[in-house]
């Protein structure tokens, strides 16, 4: 099968940094799918692990963690899905990734992909809408009953892959008024498109930006880029008791002064699930189900951005190279295969 991978972490401008390869077909194992990849999505993640990771001697790794495709087969414990069936999921880290024709997956972290979106739109979703639920639900805690209108979360890096779902979940599943960051226009643009209340730059000093809008404080943060830059801020600004959730991988990260005001400090990491096979690793297959019938119901809108042509090694390339400039605004699509 078509597969592009690596052999050696190199800068994404080395063309041998993603290389088009063969490989053998996998096969599915008891509570897997193999799934014939339609269209797939690039995350920060793939430009991570690319960089810092080199497979074993002789070996390639094949990234991609966002992907909508077709049901081939299933293996033999498989309950969920049947051949035939159209999926989005997004993966597990410790196995071999998307970007290729074929991929095995356990179907516990797999849905069924909206019916109202194409594979190129369904691709850009799975691996942050994860997130975004499980950071809002699960970390922040947030309740999607709760009556109180006069809370607010603040979004830093709204117009992100994350930012950009988790922007619209807070929208239609909770009263949360959201103050999403961006600094471009066209960003600027995008988050309030996506539901933002407020829209304020990150570049500026964010304190009185939040005082000029009514929210000196806020009881809910959501830091998914740049944690480390904008610390002093955070604590300047968040809550008593308040809740900060984390995505990304600043080099330090100093709690002690959040104690004064008794905050709390959660990581989000969407493969805890699938790494340790948690008890509750089905959930994220339940995620996406409802996710889905948002989709259907015209609650939530894909999140694609960039459209990058079919899935080679050269498209890739390109991809990776946007990401790590930190100028992408919502999500990159590849589809379908060359001849």
């Amino acid at each position: 099968m078509k597969a592009i991978g690596y052999q050696r972490s190199l800068p994404c401008d080395d063309p041998d940094c993603l290389v088009d390869i063969s490989l053998p077909e996998p096969e599915p194992g008891p509570h897997d799918l193999l799934v014939a990849v339609k269209a797939i999505a690039v995350n920060p993640v793939d430009t991570k692990i690319r960089r810092r990771l080199t497979p074993p001697t002789g070996q390639y790794r094949v990234l991609g963690w966002d992907a909508a495709g077709i049901v081939r087969a299933v293996g033999a414990k498989v309950s969920l899905f049947q051949p035939g069936d159209e999926v989005w999921y997004a993966g597990a880290r410790d196995r071999q990734g998307c970007n290729a024709e074929l991929q095995v997956v356990d179907e516990r972290i797999v849905g069924h992909k909206p019916r109202s979106l194409s594979f190129a739109q369904a691709a850009a979703l799975p691996l942050t809408t994860v997130t975004a639920w499980e950071l809002l639900f699960d970390r922040l805690e947030v309740r999607r009953d709760s009556t109180e209108h006069q809370e607010a979360i603040l979004i830093i890096g709204a117009g992100g892959g994350v930012g950009s779902i988790l922007t619209q979940l807070v929208r239609q599943l909770t009263p949360l008024a959201i103050i999403g960051t961006a600094s471009r226009p066209e960003t600027r643009q995008w988050v309030s498109d996506l539901g933002a209340h407020f829209v304020i730059d990150h570049r500026q000093p964010l304190p009185p930006q939040l005082a000029a809008i009514g929210h000196p404080r806020v009881r809910f943060i959501a830091a998914l880029t740049q944690t480390e830059q904008h610390l002093p801020a955070i604590i300047e600004v968040i809550a008593p008791q308040g809740r900060l959730a984390v995505i990304d991988d600043p080099s330090q990260l100093d709690v002690m002064p959040f104690k004064p005001k008794s905050v709390s400090i959660h990581w989000e990491f969407m493969f805890t699930r699938s790494l340790f096979t948690t008890p509750d690793m089905l959930t994220q297959h339940h995620i996406l189900e409802e996710t889905a019938r948002l989709v259907d119901r015209g609650l939530l809108r894909t999140t694609l951005a960039s459209h990058f042509g079919t899935i080679e090694a050269a498209n890739l390339r390109r991809a990776h190279a946007l990401i790590e400039s930190g100028q992408a605004r919502g999500k990159i699509v590849l589809e379908g295969f060359g001849g």
